[in-house]
């Protein structure tokens, strides 16, 4: 198991639903998880997870396939249900029957199918510059499948796109980091990256991460298609980034309004990686979000 990446938290292992899961824990008070997303880890939370530590306990878990987290084959184990399904089993082994939950990208959708699946759960539901999984694939752009190419690379049959990838996964997974609006490399803190790094240089990491991919088109689009008429009932919060590929495609919070019952947003400075960018400004987004409720 590999230290902690965010200060003054400590890492564990656990495996609560079949598969080994990465975490870190800290801090105090109501639980809060953070879900990270493609093609980060954990570590993204760095700079943001120690401000919510003051007032809440923070738990940044690894997904499935990603960062220091078990990375079983086959396609059908990356559905986001999956995913989702490891993290209540985690919460619930941590002694948390019901939490805020926080996800970026991949770790967004993985959110949002949580509080489908498991509504009893979240206490609040934020999800950081995405638009729905189903809206974006069912009603694909132009502009969008240019700027989320990778949507469909990645899904393309194992192992064509792996094999490319391994080429040069620095390469690769960088350009994503810097694809998606208004980012550079020096965006990103250096023992961040280095973890990031670190992770898809991982035979079995890239390989996940295809699957994530595949999954989304293989499986997710038709549980999300059998759950359009159903509206997420908790409070949430739709973060995106100022200068991102959503912002500049979609409303963003308006492709949320038919699924959210009870909804705020706001736009950070910043392209889609805006945690990374602009870490203060999320923090306490999410920490003025969170303190309206009571303990």
């Amino acid at each position: 198991m590999s230290n902690a990446h965010i200060p003054g938290f400590i890492a564990h292992r656990a495996t609560p639903n079949g598969v080994d899961i990465a975490y870190e824990r800290g801090g105090a008070g109501p639980p809060v998880l953070l879900l990270h997303g493609f093609p980060q880890t954990r570590a993204m939370w760095a700079e943001i997870a120690p401000a919510l530590a003051q007032d809440f306990t923070v738990i940044a878990a690894d997904l499935r396939g990603y960062g220091d987290s078990g990375k079983p084959s086959g396609l059908q184990n990356y559905s986001f249900r999956a995913m989702a399904a490891d993290m209540v089993a985690l919460m619930h082994s941590l002694g948390f029957g019901r939490f805020h939950l926080i996800g970026h990208d991949r770790g967004g959708r993985t959110a949002h199918r949580l509080a489908l699946d498991s509504p009893q759960v979240v206490q609040s539901l934020t999800v950081m510059d995405i638009v729905p999984t189903h809206l974006l694939l069912d009603d694909l752009t132009k502009d969008v499948a240019k700027a989320y190419y990778h949507w469909f690379f990645l899904a393309q049959p194992e192992p064509f796109p792996e094999r490319m990838i391994a080429a040069d996964p620095d390469a690769y997974y960088e350009s994503c980091l810097l694809g998606w609006g208004a980012a550079q490399l020096s965006d990103f803190a250096p023992d961040q990256l280095a973890a990031y790094r670190a992770a898809w240089r991982d035979p079995g990491c890239i390989r996940a991460m295809c699957d994530d991919y595949r999954a989304a088109l293989e499986v997710d689009f038709a549980l999300d298609a059998a759950d359009l008429g159903r509206r997420i009932s908790c409070p949430a919060l739709v973060l995106y980034g100022a200068d991102g590929a959503m912002a500049k495609a979609y409303d963003v919070p308006g492709t949320w309004a038919d699924r959210l019952s009870i909804m705020q947003s706001a736009k950070i400075p910043g392209g889609h990686f805006f945690p990374d960018q602009s870490p203060e400004q999320t923090a306490h987004a999410l920490h003025g979000f969170l303190s309206g409720f009571a303990d």
